[in-house]
């Protein structure tokens, strides 16, 4: 990215218990771009208020989430990390952009159609709505580019929606129409280690399907090892991989963690077997691993340094936003 005025926007929910396919997914591209743009980074609490959470679990998240961003390269000096909830011009500009959203567009939401399911009636309203809220926290910062995975890329359109319509129906120029982010280096799709077709999840009831954070140099090594893969060596192409669900999934983590393409992984692995790429593979893995959890360690013995932290990101952030809501407030009819 080469404009000198990009402003970067993006949220992480604060889910606990940080894997690998988080860090490779997209933490780490958010490190990247802290070099590229300036970027706002939160901690996306109100959004976890879609679904029942209980309120001590969520307290702890925050800082724990805190933590886990800082130990894995995220600069408080270079980049503003705070909490969501801390700036309420957040609430109170999703609220403005409701009365500009429209069902129609709600409802074609895929997201909304995947995780409410069968059960719309008895989905929380939140649930429905998050993507105004969404929406809210790209534009109240006048972001110029949001990171986005293919799971995200249909609200950020939203968000160019909402803002086109919101600047059209009050004859401002309000709102900055956000572009996606294709900068800090493409997102790895990071699977489970016992099923190369489903994503690594925390969710997942198996501890063997992912890699933590927290977990010993020992228990990576082990996860990697007892990871499913199948009987045929390694081939000297991407291309055939495609029909290997879990050879690629190993294959891709090995290019993730280390920065190469596939081919140049493979072009070095070609026709082992997977007793001599595993060992290969846990020992980039531990070796990014290891400062990180070290780090995090630290951090966690000092939650009031992560509490000054976070305040001092939301003041910067607000001093960003404040100006933006009161115009907002003004076009509406408000002051």
């Amino acid at each position: 990215m080469t404009e000198s005025n990009a402003r970067v926007v993006s949220g992480i929910q604060p889910t606990g218990d940080l894997h690998l396919g988080n860090l490779l997914g997209a933490i780490l591209r958010w490190v990247r771009m802290q070099d590229e743009a300036q970027c706002l980074f939160f901690l996306a609490d109100l959004h976890a208020l879609t679904v029942d959470i209980d309120p001590a679990e969520l307290r702890a998240n925050v800082r724990e989430m805190a933590a886990a961003l800082i130990a894995s390269g995220i600069d408080p000096a270079k980049s503003i990390l705070f909490r969501q909830s801390a700036i309420p011009a957040h609430s109170e500009l999703c609220w403005i952009l409701n009365g500009t959203a429209r069902m129609g567009w709600l409802n074609r939401m895929t997201q909304w159609k995947d995780k409410a399911g069968k059960n719309r009636e008895g989905a929380s309203v939140a649930l429905f709505d998050y993507p105004v809220l969404q929406a809210a926290d790209i534009l109240l910062y006048q972001a110029t580019h949001v990171p986005v995975g293919e799971d995200q890329k249909q609200h950020v359109e939203l968000t160019r929606d909402i803002a086109l319509k919101f600047n059209n129906d009050f004859d401002v120029e309000l709102f900055v129409v956000p572009e996606p982010f294709i900068g800090g280096g493409t997102t790895a799709r990071i699977m489970s280690l016992r099923d190369g077709k489903v994503k690594m999840s925390k969710s997942d009831p198996s501890d063997m399907s992912r890699v933590q954070l927290t977990d010993s140099d020992d228990e990576i090594a082990q996860k990697i090892r007892k990871a499913k893969t199948d009987p045929e060596p390694l081939p000297d192409n991407a291309d055939a991989l495609e029909a290997r669900p879990e050879a690629k999934n190993l294959v891709g983590i090995y290019a993730a963690v280390t920065g190469e393409s596939i081919d140049e992984v493979l072009s070095r692995f070609a026709g082992q077997g997977f007793g001599a790429f595993k060992p290969a593979l846990a020992e980039v893995v531990v070796n990014l691993i290891a400062p990180i959890r070290q780090r995090l360690g630290e951090l966690r013995r000092e939650p009031d340094e992560l509490d000054r932290i976070l305040a001092h990101g939301a003041a910067r952030a607000s001093e960003i936003g404040a100006p933006v809501l009161a115009r907002a407030r003004a076009a509406v009819g408000l002051d």
